[in-house]
Parts: C-alpha cells; sequence; structure tokens
C-alpha cells in the first residue's frame, strides 16, 4: 500500500518561496514603496493563486523585517530610518568578521584559498564580483543588487559556516531594501556606489585579511556617508 504523498506540501512550499521571492524583488526594485499597503487577497489575485501560500509568504517577510503586519489593514512594506542603516551595518560587519577568522586560521584546518576547490569557488565569486562591478559604474543599481547578494552569500558560504552565510545573507537583504529606500531618490548612481568586490576577493585570495578587513571598512564608512548624505537632502 503506497503511503502517504507530501506533492501537496512541497507544492506550497515551494509556490511560498516563489511569491517571497518575488515580493522582496518588487520590494528592492522599488515598485513596492516604504509604507504601502496591500491585503493577502490581493497578491494572491495579482499571482492568480489561492490566499494560503501568499500569507505565509507575507509572514515569512515580516518576520525577515520586510514587511510590517496589521491585523486590520494587512501588510505593508516597513520604512527603514538612518538609524537602522547604522545598526545592520555593524551587525553585518559582525559576521563578516568571522570569515577574517576563517582567513587567518586557514593552515588551522579553515578554509585554504590556496586549495583546488576553494580556488576554484574563490573564482566563481570574483566573477560575481566584476559583474556588480559593471553595474555600480553604471549606476544600475537592480543589476548590482542581484549580483552583490549572491556574491556575498557565495563569498560567506566559502569562509563561514552556514549558519552565519543565512544570517548575513538576510541582513544583506535588509540592508538593500533600507538603502534603496534612498537610492532610489537620485538621479544618477553612475560612480556613487561601492565597488571593491573583486579587490576583497583578491585580498581573501592572498590570506590577507587585514587588507580585507580595511576594505571592508572603507566600504561601510562609504555606504553610511551616501545613506546620510541622501538623507539629510
Amino acid at each position: 500500500m503506497p503511503g502517504p504523498s507530501h506533492t501537496g506540501a512541497v507544492t506550497r512550499s515551494t509556490l511560498r518561496q516563489q511569491i517571497a521571492d518575488a515580493l522582496r524583488d518588487e520590494v528592492l526594485a522599488g515598485r513596492l514603496q516604504p509604507g504601502q499597503e496591500f491585503t493577502v487577497k490581493e497578491i494572491a489575485e495579482q499571482y492568480g493563486v489561492s490566499a494560503t501560500p501568499v500569507r505565509e509568504a507575507l509572514v515569512d517577510l515580516s518576520a525577515q523585517g520586510l514587511l510590517e503586519a496589521d491585523h486590520h489593514r494587512g501588510f505593508r512594506v516597513h520604512e527603514y530610518s538612518v538609524d537602522d542603516f547604522r545598526g545592520m551595518v555593524e551587525a553585518r560587519s559582525l559576521v563578516i568578521g568571522g570569515m577574517f577568522l576563517a582567513v587567518e586560521g586557514a593552515r588551522r584546518g579553515g578554509p585554504d584559498p590556496d586549495a583546488p576547490r576553494v580556488a576554484a569557488a574563490l573564482a566563481g565569486v570574483r566573477r560575481r564580483g566584476e559583474e556588480a562591478q559593471r553595474a555600480a559604474a553604471a549606476g544600475d543599481l537592480t543589476v548590482l543588487i542581484g549580483y552583490d547578494l549572491r556574491y556575498w552569500r557565495e563569498l560567506a558560504v566559502l569562509f563561514g559556516n552556514p549558519y552565519l552565510a543565512d544570517f548575513l545573507h538576510r541582513l544583506r537583504v535588509q540592508s538593500w531594501v533600507c538603502t534603496v529606500q534612498h537610492l532610489r531618490r537620485l538621479s544618477d548612481l553612475r560612480g556613487a556606489l561601492w565597488s571593491g568586490h573583486t579587490e576583497l576577493v583578491d585580498a581573501l585570495a592572498r590570506h590577507d585579511a587585514p587588507a580585507a578587513r580595511a576594505l571592508i571598512d572603507a566600504y561601510n564608512a562609504h555606504s553610511l556617508a551616501l545613506i546620510e548624505r541622501i538623507a539629510r537632502r
């Protein structure tokens, strides 16, 4: 006698993730604005699906800090302040610090950038960084975000444990959600965005943790200064 089928649960779980990813991309693209409200029914009708996976996706995004739940009105896009961004930068710096410990401890069993498997993975991360830099130079925020998230996720998986990698990814998504609310106000972003991705990969490949730390410090200072300057306007 065949066992119970899990197809329905798997399909719903996949749909839930697809909806969450699509809505996250809408927020990152600026098509869902800070404070904008919507209901489960509206999103379900927009995507032509049932309410259950939509509600689950919205709850997931609320848990990640991208949305706020209002029991009477539904959900709305969370609006972040400059102080929020400062806190995110501080938090992600602490997580990234763990990556540098892995570099410094390569000879004690950590990931060795000279090992063939790690070197190949670093080359893939570097290609992601090159694309991110091109997008930053062109001021193409949407393309930059896509490559930047992949870049950091792959880098964190390589040099950190998977739990820290997941946490850093969530922080970086939150950081981008926060920053796009400010960056979308500028008509031309060419040359305004950080583009040190390949330099950072090269520093890690050289086992040069001090240089990597200096690049991250410069990145954080640049990001904070840019957002504070825009907010003052």
